[in-house]
């Protein structure tokens, strides 16, 4: 940095003559403290030399590295132990921060560049890329994504986590948009293809490999902290990132995945082959696509099955929302099978409902029959309560309810009325009056009610007046059976032979 004489001579007096020091120089006149070091060099060495003092941890390094040397895995808190055994008294921080310039480095390991054959290989992961909202869920936006070695032509579909089903609706998407598929496809150590791994002996899940047997493919894990062997997808997911999906706007996941589809046929598709960068992925896909493996005739069922149990009410919960069931299926258990679009119900082999499947949290997607069935049987439950109670009371009203519904009278209207005369007369009056409008041919409550009411003014009767009692008073002449009272008599038998 060039500065001016007058600033130069500044340095210098107040450095000679003021006996500041080169920071202090350099904060207060703005400059680099470089600046002024070049100064003062200039016209001569500094005055005051740097000091270099010895550092207590200098007398342990022999020891330190000895140590190193022969256990380089061992941590520094240990090392620190040792070493405060040994009478080192320096903080745990700053020896820490001197081992990690004093202990052994590892020697660069280097790669083999691989190569691999047209329609040998591809490689697939998983790429996080934040969360989505959608009413009251915040779900994860999971990309899957799969590469073919060879070509580098890019699938590439989101979803809303990276479950089973949905691992293996992106290898489904994958081959019917390929429309073939490759011999062999490279995982990462996840938990939807290996279950578990000891050294070479690999347990696959169970799911993946049925699926890897009907498409004919080989599913091959990576070697741990190896990620090399599956750089081409690790490029592509970052690639995806830094090309496609930063600063991109969508509506919904339906038009995300739109976008990444038409990305992945033009923009992905034209760019450069790595593996020959003299033509384009797309021409490296057309001549790889003949050496790829043909889709079997039929596809892999990639639904979501749940046993779930239904409750009291005709709803099961699947996936944070509850859809309803027919009332006839409740206190069961009943199997749910869904895709991305259709939640169906079954009991057994028999589908009993189907709805569209939200994403959303806490909703009740229900089937507006579903609900006026329950309805409907409730009101007749409620119906045939009441006429049960009433032909018991009133053996007469069965009589009278068949003759109002064979002239298509409301049965529940009657039963309610009749049920309130039952209350105001009792069921000796009423069993009289309903049967003298029976022969006089009438079938309604209010023939019933007149005769009622001719028969209490011909005994000179006031009218009856509803009275509506508090329960404790209505129940206070129900017959209590008492207890047996012997076994008092064994309690105080018992207590005689304790003494």
């Amino acid at each position: 940095m060039t500065i001016s004489a007058e600033k130069e001579a500044m340095i210098l007096r107040l450095y000679h003559v003021e006996k500041w020091r080169c920071g202090t120089i350099a904060k207060q006149l703005h400059c680099h403290h470089t600046t002024v070091f070049r100064v003062l060099k200039d016209a001569g060495l500094p005055r005051h030399r740097p000091v270099i003092r010895p550092a207590e941890i200098d007398l342990y390094l022999p020891f330190i590295q000895q140590t190193l040397t022969k256990y380089p895995d061992l941590t520094s808190s240990r090392l620190y132990g040792m070493v405060q055994e040994r009478g080192y008294k320096g903080s745990p921080d700053h020896f820490r921060h001197m081992v990690a310039l004093h202990r052994p480095r590892k020697a660069a390991e280097a790669y083999l560049r691989l190569r691999t054959l047209p329609g040998e290989q591809g490689q697939v992961d998983w790429g996080h890329f934040g969360h989505i909202e959608i009413g009251r869920a915040r779900r994860p936006l999971m990309a899957f994504v799969m590469v073919l070695s060879y070509s580098r032509d890019i699938y590439l579909r989101f979803f809303l986590d990276a479950r089973m089903e949905n691992f293996l609706r992106g290898h489904v998407g994958a081959f019917n948009d390929w429309n073939s598929l490759p011999r062999v496809l490279l995982y990462d150590n996840l938990k939807s293809a290996v279950l578990e791994r000891q050294g070479d002996a690999i347990r696959f899940h169970p799911t993946l490999l049925a699926f890897a047997a009907h498409y004919r493919f080989e599913p091959r894990p990576v070697a741990v902290a190896r990620g090399n062997e599956k750089g081409r997808v690790e490029r592509a997911i970052r690639h995806i990132r830094e090309a496609f999906f930063i600063a991109r706007t969508f509506k919904d996941l339906d038009d995300l995945n739109a976008q990444a589809e038409h990305w992945c046929r033009t923009q992905a598709a034209d760019r450069p082959c790595p593996e020959d960068r003299a033509m384009t992925v797309r021409e490296a896909f057309s001549k790889e696509q003949p050496m790829l493996l043909p889709l079997p005739a039929n596809p892999y069922p990639v639904e979501e099955q749940v046993a779930v149990k239904v409750g009291k009410t005709p709803y099961v919960r699947f996936d944070l929302n509850d859809y309803s069931v027919p009332h006839t299926h409740v206190q069961r258990t009943l199997t749910v099978r869904a895709d991305l679009v259709q939640v169906r119900i079954f009991d057994a082999a028999t589908m009993i409902a189907s709805h569209r499947r939200s994403f959303d949290r806490g909703q009740q997607i229900e089937d507006p029959q579903h609900l006026k069935a329950l309805v409907a049987v409730k009101r007749e439950a409620r119906q045939h309560r009441g006429l049960n109670s009433l032909t018991r009371a009133v053996p007469a009203c069965q009589k009278l309810m068949m003759h109002a519904a064979e002239r298509g009278a409301n049965i529940g209207a009657i039963t309610n009325a009749m049920l309130t005369l039952l209350d105001l007369y009792g069921a000796q009056e009423l069993q009289a009056a309903v049967e003298d409008a029976l022969r006089a041919g009438a079938s309604h409550s209010k023939a019933v009610r007149s005769v009622l009411e001719r028969r209490r003014i011909a005994r000179g009767a006031p009218p009856p007046v509803e009275t509506r009692l508090p329960e404790h008073v209505r129940k206070k002449d129900t017959t209590v059976i008492p207890h047996k009272l012997d076994r008092y008599d064994q309690l105080t038998l018992k207590g005689n032979d304790d003494e």
